[in-house]
């Protein structure tokens, strides 16, 4: 291993991040407008506030606004309310060298019928991932597949009653269910992170089907976030655990997505804010953790999922470092379908494996999602402004009217 943490980026040769006609080349001038309408009205924290409660009270009301939403928010972020109507995007970006990552992105589970739906949606989009190149990772959330007080009253180390013991063994069959499907099937699949209060039960089921089945090749991956002080220790913890017990350790790397909740729920405990104070902090810690996998990448397989154009460089440099080969299968790139297209084309332009992120379901069931996505392009520091200045770039380079 290295001597002490470099995180200097070195360039690399011909990638241009500001490079719109690569970013954009798959848009239609008309597409590329509307996109830029789109963000345009998602720099406005207001706007984003307020819309998705008003889409969601009017899609109740039966108003006649369906078709608006599924071509503007959900037209951008979204793959399609079924498989079927992904395959669209899947063969869209394939055509420009993306892989397709399948996220049956429903956030409607509250009993076991849901449960069981969401658990054969996943074995579905791991059938696909079998047969489709262009698919290289199914995913699945774990609260898609058992209910957020049960595991919020293990992590708590609460005793739980007899029916929820037996509850949760349900829980962790679903989640064995899954993995052992793409053990078989041949297919990586990525679990999502979820609150740090029910982190530890998901944390420790990720672990037992890691020990189970990444023996030979790397099929199951956690999600560790690293706008959490605690995670990078934890990366090097797991790292220690797979060497000990001789498995390929799968990690997918993001900075977080509950940084909102995590400092309001802290705050109602009185107990210390578990995220870092700064985004500084959590850049220094989610770049330390990149060099940490590049270092160990015998053992280490790594998606690196990240709209950051400095770590993006990092991982590159890195790879470039310690002799990874740009297609090597151990590591990939992974941004949000409709985020972060100048990092995703030429990534792909240069012979890196990367994929989209594509969420999928009923319209009416991701709004939950839609409404994180708006607030993330709202709130992330200037995403909405980059993504305005280089469509905009882009529509100036064609000489066409935003």
């Amino acid at each position: 291993m290295a001597k002490g943490p470099n995180l200097k980026i070195k360039p690399m040769k011909n990638v241009d991040f500001s490079d719109t006609q690569v970013a954009f080349a798959h848009l239609e001038d008309s597409e590329l407008r509307k996109a830029f309408l789109l963000f345009k009205m998602l720099s406005y924290p207001s706007l984003v506030k307020l819309g998705p409660i008003l889409a969601g009270l009017s899609l109740k009301l039966r108003l006649p606004i369906r078709r608006l939403v599924k071509n503007t928010m959900f037209g951008q972020f979204c793959g399609g309310e079924d498989i079927e109507e992904c395959r669209s995007t899947i063969q869209n970006l394939a055509h420009s060298g993306i892989g397709t990552i399948l996220d049956f992105a429903t956030e409607a589970c509250r009993n076991e019928e849901d449960f069981e739906r969401v658990k054969q949606e996943v074995k579905h989009t791991i059938e696909l991932a079998q047969m489709e190149r262009d698919v290289p990772f199914a995913v699945f959330k774990p609260t898609g597949l058992g209910r957020i007080n049960l595991l919020e009253k293990r992590d708590r180390k609460l005793e739980l009653s007899d029916a929820e013991k037996e509850e949760f063994k349900v829980v962790a069959r679903r989640f064995e269910e899954i993995c052992e499907y793409a053990f078989q099937h041949n297919v990586r699949v990525l679990v999502d992170a979820e609150e740090s209060w029910i982190q530890d039960s998901v944390d420790q089921l990720v672990r037992d089907m890691m020990v189970k089945f990444n023996k030979e090749r790397p099929i199951v991956y956690n999600t560790i976030q690293l706008y959490r002080k605690d995670r990078l220790d934890f990366l090097k913890s797991c790292y220690g655990d797979a060497s000990a017990y001789g498995y390929h350790l799968g990690v997918k790397l993001v900075r977080g997505a509950y940084l909102e909740k995590e400092a309001s729920h802290a705050k109602d405990l009185r107990v210390a804010n578990p995220i870092h104070a700064s985004k500084e902090a959590t850049d220094q810690d989610y770049n330390l953790a990149i060099r940490f996998c590049i270092e160990n990448i015998q053992i280490i397989s790594l998606v690196a999922g990240t709209h950051n154009e400095k770590s993006t460089k990092l991982l590159m440099s890195l790879m470039h470092e310690f002799g990874v080969a740009n297609h090597d299968p151990r590591v990939y790139y992974a941004q949000l379908l409709g985020m972060s297209d100048n990092l995703s084309y030429q990534l792909a332009k240069n012979g890196y494996n990367v994929c989209k992120y594509v969420p999928y379901g009923r319209l009416e069931e991701l709004l939950p999602y839609l409404s994180r996505r708006a607030e993330e392009n709202s709130s992330i520091q200037g995403q909405s402004g980059r993504e305005l200045s280089l469509i905009q770039q882009e529509l100036n380079r064609r000489s066409v009217q935003s």
